[in-house]
């Protein structure tokens, strides 16, 4: 954590402070911008970082180590009256503090004050300002480093997409029964041997089952891949080392040696709205002009309507991309959420359309873009720009 870097962030924002605070390890992001493990924390912690000078941390008595490692002036509470007054006393003079709260709930990945907590707040006076654009720049910016190993994870993973199909044509061809979970164990056995980690396993999804955006293949039960059906697969990891970040990429392929007309009519539909999003950020950041998670959303979402197909695009173009697969930068949606916050330099986030035909197939299309200074970069390439017939092509 750099106190000087938030004081200088506060300050161009024209904020008294920072107010971090945390209930049973209810904030996440808190934990991770001051650099904490809370441990078995059960009692309330605030933690304010005025725009100058030094911070206050206020602690349980029966807790009162629980933010040793941050620096600043330490108060003990004990009686809820007390913490109050602790709380009053730290904020006097603070006219307008970031937490993370978000108005009317817009973005409900950065709410993580409860309601109650805002009104304490606001009853001392204080204004409590929605802390999103602060987190983006602490919490989904990467550093050359970082990105560098996202550049390599894509690498791997590009690799482990072509090694996963050409396992799957060879099964087909050798009429080897394979279960959907079955490929998702062999595709897990190639990330270690790529030195990747990742938070759950990629989904394997055959036929009917890539119709669901969320499918997992169960342990017990999963679909026989079959010759004339549709295999999609969503991969995602990351570099087993500190601070690294995600990739993550969809891909699909149509067992067979050939892919039927409507199959790759609406693949054709998915690229061209992938398309059209990244075509979207990449004028706007060549020309330095600010573009926003929801104005992709939006442009994506209307080339895939214009085809007629808008009804079965049913979640949001794609989310921010840091050290978690979903950071907790600017997401690219305006159908679940409608995120306002500006894509900033050097972050990285998803632009994954999808058209789902239920009890038949759904196809989605993932690719990675990072924001520099004046471009707008597709990572992980060749990105995907047709239906593999995978018996032809592998």
């Amino acid at each position: 954590m750099d106190i000087t870097h938030i004081q200088s962030a506060l300050s161009q924002r024209d904020l008294d402070g920072w107010l971090f605070y945390s209930f049973r390890g209810s904030d996440p992001i808190a934990t991770n911008i001051l650099g904490l493990h809370e441990g078995h924390a059960t009692r309330r912690w605030f933690y304010f970082i005025p725009a100058s000078g030094e911070p206050t941390k206020i602690v349980h008595s029966i807790e009162r180590e629980a933010l040793d490692s941050l620096p600043g002036e330490k108060k003990v509470y004990l009686p809820w009256e007390q913490l109050h007054s602790h709380v009053r006393e730290t904020l006097a003079g603070a006219k307008r503090v970031a937490m993370q709260y978000s108005p009317m709930n817009a973005i409900p990945y950065i709410s993580r004050a409860d309601a109650g907590t805002v009104e304490l707040i606001r009853s001392f006076g204080t204004e409590v300002v929605g802390s999103a654009d602060l987190v983006q720049e602490f919490e989904a910016v990467m550093r050359p480093e970082q990105l560098q190993t996202h550049l390599d994870a894509a690498i791997a993973m590009r690799a482990i997409v072509d090694t996963t199909y050409a396992e799957v044509a060879r099964r087909i061809r050798d009429g080897v029964p394979t279960l959907e979970r079955e490929i998702q164990d062999f595709m897990m056995g190639l990330y270690a041997k790529a030195n990747l980690v990742t938070d759950h396993p990629p989904i394997v999804a055959v036929g009917p089952n890539s119709a669901m955006p969320h499918y997992s293949p169960p342990e017990h039960g999963s679909a026989l891949l079959k010759r004339g059906e549709l295999l999609l697969t969503d991969l995602w990891a990351k570099l087993d080392t500190p601070h690294s970040v995600y990739f993550d990429i969809t891909w699909t392929c149509f067992i067979d040696d050939h892919v039927p007309d409507e199959n790759a009519r609406v693949f054709d539909v998915v690229r061209g709205g992938r398309d059209a999003g990244i075509a979207f950020v990449q004028k706007r950041a060549r020309a330095g002009e600010a573009v926003y998670g929801w104005e992709v959303d939006n442009a994506t979402r209307s080339a895939i309507a214009a085809e007629g197909y808008g009804d079965y695009f049913i979640h949001r173009t794609g989310h921010n991309i840091h050290e978690m697969v979903h950071g907790n930068g600017a997401n690219i949606d305006n159908l679940e959420t409608r995120d306002e916050r500006r894509l900033v330099p050097n972050t990285c986030f998803s632009i994954e359309p999808g058209v789902y035909l239920p009890g038949k197939f759904g196809i989605r299309s993932e690719v990675d873009v990072y924001l520099t200074d004046n471009d707008a970069v597709v990572s992980g390439l060749p990105i995907q720009s047709h239906l593999i017939p995978v018996l032809s092509e592998y």
